[in-house]
């Protein structure tokens, strides 16, 4: 038997893809065009201006004469090449073998799947709705043959259902049009006096195709519901990306991240529905007059925040302007799965992975790449020394633990970078400190704030480390633990090759 196709398709696709970047234009008149100045002509109007009279193929000055206070806007090709992603994102969560066929037709291989859809319109009705949440008008059609799916999808009471084996009596009462014919095969039937498919279907096979060759032989097979074309599936796209060109350059960041907010809702969409995040953003912008800019973000875990995403991505802006305006962008996430959580039955609860990487993707846009993540201890004994790996949290106790009760620990908050000191010494031992760059109350000057002084009340070392002696500039530390007599509790060094003391860390 002829496997089971599926066919999606979305009427006056140009438009319903320009429609799905600016969702704000739907209930207003509004026209597609091709072409420049006058010699513009439409190519598809939405509702409002269709009833004004306007039809595709009006110059725009004839369109304006109908509806002085129509809207225009030209084709773009980036939002019908998103558009159609996200069609074929839709049919690839129900088969797995989907065939891109442009300009808004997809076709699905529609067999095995009588398990999750018993009936075949259930899955026509399946696949409109998720079209629906893409923005998207979709039509679905259903057949044994590809041309007799896409004709069914074109009828207003979809989904439309051919049965299996009655492709050829579904098919015969269309014009020979639809079967898409050569111009010179197209004169031939003429002469014939064929008009309808069904006609072409009535003739012998062996003569057809002794008179028109493989071509016409092809197209007596379709018409007789036998299409001889296989389903060609795509290979998935390494990224999800969605952008557009813009009908006026912009200069300024907020008009321009109120159209990026609309694209990365429509990415985070399709990355919910293929249960993936975004691990990395690539940003490509488009300049005026032939420019272009790409920057890309990397994430410490992969995400679908809309709002952690686009303040990724107005950081970047500010934090490196493109230099020129803008006339279009696309926006491109490279997926990754988030992480997984177990659950127990008698520990405690796991982090939730997606408020974790939510959690860690805030971290990062505030302060910004390389200072994100889990450190780790490398080879070596200075102790500012350490790795940045990612963050990934231990999985939790099997059983809850009852807390313990006793005296706290100490910890030391480390200074970062180490705070210069002026030291007296009675022989090697410090009897009195103080800092010689004492930090504003907010760290301002890039210092940890640190104010102290006084003279030092207990000292405990020296703990000397030596880390490198045979490179060029060697670490010879000598380290004290020292308290103050108006309090405080300090990790402070001599740095033997160089004289100079600091101060390390603090006790709390």
């Amino acid at each position: 038997m002829a496997p089971r196709l599926a066919c999606l398709v979305v009427p006056l696709f140009p438009l319903a893809a320009r429609l799905r970047s600016e969702p704000a234009l739907r209930d207003e008149a509004v026209i597609l065009c091709e072409g420049n100045g006058t010699a513009a002509h439409v190519v598809a109007a939405t509702r409002k201006a269709r009833k004004a009279g306007i039809r595709p193929g009006f110059t725009l000055p004839q369109a304006r004469a109908l509806l002085p206070d129509l809207l225009t806007r030209a084709r773009d090709a980036e939002s019908e090449r998103a558009a159609q992603e996200a069609l074929l994102d839709v049919a690839g969560t129900v088969s797995p073998r989907v065939e891109d066929a442009g300009d808004g037709v997809v076709y699905l291989d529609a067999d095995g799947l009588e398990r999750l859809f018993p009936d075949e319109r259930d899955l026509g009705y399946a696949l409109i709705a998720a079209a629906k949440r893409e923005s998207l008008p979709a039509r679905c059609g259903l057949a044994s043959s590809k041309l007799a799916a896409r004709v069914a999808a074109t009828l207003p009471d979809s989904p439309v259902v051919v049965p299996a084996g009655g492709e050829a009596a579904f098919l015969a009462p269309l014009p020979l049009a639809k079967l898409d014919p050569d111009a010179e095969i197209v004169e031939t039937l003429a002469r014939w006096g064929l008009a309808s498919v069904g006609d072409l279907a009535k003739l012998p096979a062996a003569d057809v195709a002794s008179r028109l060759g493989a071509r016409g032989h092809a197209l007596h097979e379709i018409a007789r519901g036998r299409d001889p074309r296989p389903l060609v599936p795509r290979r998935p796209p390494p990224g999800f990306t969605e952008g557009m060109e813009l009908e006026w350059p912009l200069v300024t960041l907020e008009p321009f991240l109120a159209l990026a907010e609309s694209a990365l809702e429509r990415l985070a969409r399709r990355l919910e529905a293929e249960a993936v995040g975004c691990a990395r953003l690539d940003i490509s912008l488009t300049l005026e007059p032939e420019g272009c800019d790409t920057r890309s973000l990397d994430l410490p875990a992969p995400t679908r925040d809309v709002k952690t995403l686009l303040t990724l991505v107005r950081l970047g802006l500010e934090g490196r302007p493109p230099g020129a305006a803008v006339t279009g962008f696309s926006l491109t996430a490279q997926p990754d799965a988030p992480r997984k959580g177990q659950l127990t039955l008698f520990g405690p609860a796991e982090i939730s992975p997606d408020r974790l990487a939510t959690a860690l993707a805030k971290l990062f846009a505030l302060l910004g790449p390389g200072r994100v993540g889990a450190p780790r201890a490398v080879d070596g004994h200075r102790p500012e020394r350490f790795a940045l790996v990612p963050f990934a949290p231990p999985p939790p106790p099997a059983v809850r633990k009852t807390p313990k009760t006793g005296r706290g620990l100490l910890s030391v908050r480390v200074l970062r970078p180490p705070v210069p000191l002026e030291v007296l010494l009675e022989g090697e031992r410090p009897t009195s400190l103080r800092a010689l760059e004492p930090a504003s109350a907010d760290g301002g000057g890039g210092r940890p704030a640190l104010d102290v002084a006084g003279t030092v009340r207990v000292a405990s070392g020296p703990w000397r480390l030596e880390e490198g002696w045979w490179q060029e500039a060697p670490a010879f530390r000598a380290y004290w633990d020292v308290e103050l007599s108006a309090g405080g509790l300090y990790r402070i060094f001599h740095d033997e090759a160089g004289g100079e003391w600091f101060a390390d860390g603090v006790y709390d």
